[in-house]
């Protein structure tokens, strides 16, 4: 069993193979912890605030990210060349890819992630759809791995339309499409292979039936590599737009204890048989007192900071920990979770160079960015350029901490979504808690229109 006495690492310098705002979050747990950094960067980036904050820095290409943040071999140069111990992947870029890891492993350093092997059999989601039910999780009525034939078209019609096609590797929305009728079916496998192949150089795809307005639910958890795996808690991202998701917050509206009771009893030895490593996600998909296993994320996410909120424990500490030393600081038993935190992603709709920034504060009050007076916004990245994130006791507290803190955040040069946020924490709909995924769908006219 894991205990509370602080863990400790031998490890230096890690280098950090990501950019922006989850570089230097891990920049400022890794100056608390002790742990010299080294910052990559392309040649877009060079004046980025993690750049800049990283005790060591060294550009790995030009802009475009197949010539940078992609590619394995510039970014193990670098930390070779600077002495790493250990490479931290950050969210999104090489996080979940398997051969990085093990390309890192088999180079005598430390990934900070799960091992390669369990990376590769939850990055495949027909076989973590089929791990899932091992554990007594349930699944979303679906198929293997599908090609663009007859025998597609008759599964799909078992299962009964509408379907959703997913990629077998990756996220984020690639590689998916939902098809309504069986004469469309065959073109949208073609296509959703095809953005596949192009954004995970993997063109698997399968089949689920599509569940029309859900909520997106998923558990944060944290494990040592050695069975012990701590539940922080869930977050509800049901709030999204063509499946990139908008705000997350913890506890979720939509879960009661007996549904977040019944995940974490399926989550838990799950995790634990798998020796599962460092910061990792469990989504479901759930309808009333229903839920479904949708699919794992092997890494810390982007929502990380409602866990921490409501948890009090540093998620990439304890993954830093776990990853290094095979063990916690805290007991998986003995989490306490309190409270109510929501945060709003904030997004730019152009690059520019940031001409205004006035941060919100306060108790409660947290903001994660790479942001600063004076900075470029390159075209090439994800447009997520900032994260809010509040708490307080109670979600009434948080949204209204919220819509306060949104009104002071300021920033000019460039366009965001701050506007449209503002609009979302203060619909009625989002007040009660009571909407699913094709909500924001529905209300996108009103707040495009600002009513």
């Amino acid at each position: 069993m894991a205990t509370n006495l602080p863990a400790q690492t031998k490890v230096k310098r890690i280098l950090i193979a990501n950019r922006g705002e989850i570089a230097v979050r891990v920049i400022r747990t890794c100056r608390e912890m002790g742990i010299e950094t080294v910052a990559v960067y392309s040649t877009a980036d060079k004046d980025n605030l993690h750049v800049k904050m990283a005790d060591k820095a060294i550009c790995i290409g030009p802009a475009p990210s197949a010539q940078s943040y992609l590619k394995m071999e510039s970014i193990l140069m670098a930390a070779m060349h600077t002495q790493s111990d250990a490479i931290h992947p950050g969210v999104g870029f090489l996080s979940e890819n398997a051969a990085f890891a093990r390309l890192v492993r088999d180079n005598g350093l430390i990934f900070i992630g799960p091992d390669p092997e369990v990376i590769e059999l939850l990055g495949d989601k027909v076989q973590a759809r089929e791990t899932a039910l091992k554990y007594g999780l349930p699944v979303t009525p679906g198929t293997g791995a599908v090609i663009a034939n007859e025998g597609a078209i008759e599964e799909a019609k078992k299962l009964g339309f509408p379907v959703i096609i997913k990629a077998a590797a990756g996220g984020g929305g690639k590689g998916m499409r939902i098809v309504r009728k069986a004469e469309d079916l065959e073109e949208n496998i073609t296509l959703a292979s095809r953005e596949a192949q192009a954004n995970f150089a993997d063109g698997t795809v399968f089949i689920e039936k599509y569940l029309e307005n859900p909520r997106h639910v998923e558990l944060q958890v944290l494990a040592d590599g050695n069975g012990n795996v701590a539940i922080l808690g869930e977050r509800d991202c049901t709030v999204q737009k063509n499946h990139q998701k908008l705000i997350e917050e913890s506890p979720s509206p939509g879960v009661t204890d007996k549904m977040r009771e019944a995940m974490a009893a399926g989550a838990i030895p799950m995790f634990a048989s798998l020796k599962y490593k460092g910061a990792g996600t469990i989504e479901f998909l759930a309808e009333e007192e229903k839920f479904y296993f949708m699919e794992v994320n092997a890494r810390v996410q982007v929502e990380h900071p409602v866990s921490e909120f409501v948890s009090g424990i540093d998620i990439i500490r304890q993954q830093i920990l776990a990853c290094t030393t095979g063990s916690m600081e805290i007991d998986p038993v003995q989490i306490n979770l309190k409270g109510s935190s929501i945060e709003c992603r904030i997004n730019a709709f152009t690059p520019g160079t940031i001409t205004r920034l006035e941060i919100p504060g306060g108790i409660g009050v947290r903001f994660d960015s790479f942001l600063y007076n004076g900075c470029t916004i390159p075209p090439h990245y994800d447009s997520m350029v900032a994260k809010l994130i509040v708490y307080d006791t109670d979600r009434k507290k948080a949204l209204a901490k919220m819509d306060r803190a949104l009104r002071e955040l300021v920033i000019e040069g460039i366009k965001t979504n701050i506007e449209r946020q503002k609009f979302i924490i203060n619909h009625p709909v989002f007040h009660n808690g009571v909407f699913g995924t094709s909500w924001y769908a529905d209300i996108e006219k009103e707040i495009e229109n600002g009513r």
